[in-house]
């Protein structure tokens, strides 16, 4: 990242130039989506505030417009993905991390449709279930999983998936060892796939309008990745999966006035990079498909990394694996850090004269929020 030579270059097109060169009627919003529109469209611009930086040394004044922090914000997430790693730093554990990926199959995605909080939140439940189950059965150990809810293809399209983070082994269910897995081997993926679609369905029944649910293949998709080995590997992992987004602002390549072009990777074409002229309209459905619901809980731990217990767990842990304990972060900021934006300290030069000079010099409030449309 090479945010301190200069002001971040700017994309040449932006999701909010999408939306606000072609906003949908509001008609067919939810609440949680009008939200998300008006964000986005309103980031980095007057309607959030600003602050108005001065260099000390050649006078020049630049003002930065602050970010929404929307979710769904393609521009803000990736600030966020870096201070989410940061926090978790702490977490790992000197072993290798597995990265498997729960998928379902179209004959669900209209309950998945009707009823987004609730499914998303039996997906992700079945999932963490599912992987805690079958190691606690093979290995007889309970593991730490992350799990990340996705929604979307490189398309856009609905397509709902769970992404784990787990670790390659865990602690006994005696708590007094700890069991690793095989080097390049977790558990079997037949096992996961048998599993996790039982105790999806069983959810999906409880919830389901008729109390059975709608009748699905017997075999559905479960990938287990080649496990990571190494701190850094797992963390590239953890900002690439935990806060994207369904499309990204370099991804846009063309906006006109009825169509907007992306690229995207085709899988079954090897991730061939490709393109894609969608009508204006249908992309930016395709886009509010993805909208999650307000307040809910894209990124979930479970086993070891449970919030209750994880700290207790992961000092167990390293205890038994006779690992280092991580290091105490020092009090306040480091002035030298630049992977967090700071409020009072720009992540970057001043722009004129290429010196670290800059000074915050008054700050802009945000404007009051308009009413919501009826």
């Amino acid at each position: 990242m090479e945010c301190r030579r200069g002001v971040p270059p700017r994309p040449r097109f932006r999701l909010a130039d999408v939306l606000r060169r072609h906003p949908p009627p509001w008609q067919i919003f939810r609440s949680d989506e009008a939200r998300v529109v008006r964000d986005i469209i309103a980031c980095r611009t007057s309607e959030f505030g600003a602050r108005l930086w001065r260099c000390s040394e050649c006078g020049h004044e630049l003002p930065l417009y602050n970010p929404c922090r929307n979710r769904h914000c393609p521009t803000c997430q990736g600030a966020e993905a870096l201070r989410w790693i940061d926090q978790r730093l702490a977490d790992l554990l000197p072993i290798p991390y597995f990265h498997i990926i729960f998928t379902i199959p179209p004959q669900l995605h209209a309950f998945f449709r009707r009823c987004p909080r609730v499914a998303y939140a039996q997906i992700m439940a079945a999932a963490a279930e599912t992987v805690i189950a079958v190691c606690r059965t093979n290995l007889g150990a309970t593991p730490g999983v992350i799990c990340v809810l996705h929604t979307w293809t490189q398309t856009l399209l609905f397509h709902p998936h769970v992404h784990c983070i787990v670790t390659g082994g865990g602690l006994s269910l005696d708590r007094q060892r700890w069991i690793g897995s095989r080097p390049r081997f977790l558990v079997p993926v037949r096992r996961l796939s048998v599993v996790f679609r039982a105790k999806l369905l069983q959810r999906v029944a409880r919830h389901a309008a008729t109390g059975r649910a709608p009748k699905t293949p017997k075999d559905w998709d479960v990938f287990c990745k080649p496990p990571m080995a190494g701190p850094e590997q797992v963390v590239r992992y953890l900002g690439r999966y935990t806060h994207r987004i369904a499309i990204s602002d370099r991804r846009i390549l063309k906006i006109t006035d009825r169509h907007v072009t992306f690229s995207y990777r085709d899988r079954r074409r090897g991730n061939r990079r490709d393109r894609l002229r969608l009508p204006a309209d249908q992309f930016v459905r395709r886009f509010l498909l993805h909208v999650v619901p307000s307040r809910f809980v894209r990124i979930r731990y479970h086993g070891l990394l449970t919030n209750a217990s994880k700290s207790r767990n992961l000092a167990l842990a390293r205890a038994l694996l006779h690992a280092p304990a991580p290091p105490e972060p020092q009090a306040g900021s480091d002035p030298t850090n630049t992977s967090l934006p700071s409020p009072n300290r720009p992540p970057f030069l001043c722009p004129n004269c290429g010196r670290d000079t800059l000074q915050l010099l008054h700050t802009f409030p945000a404007r009051p929020s308009p009413p919501r449309p009826p």
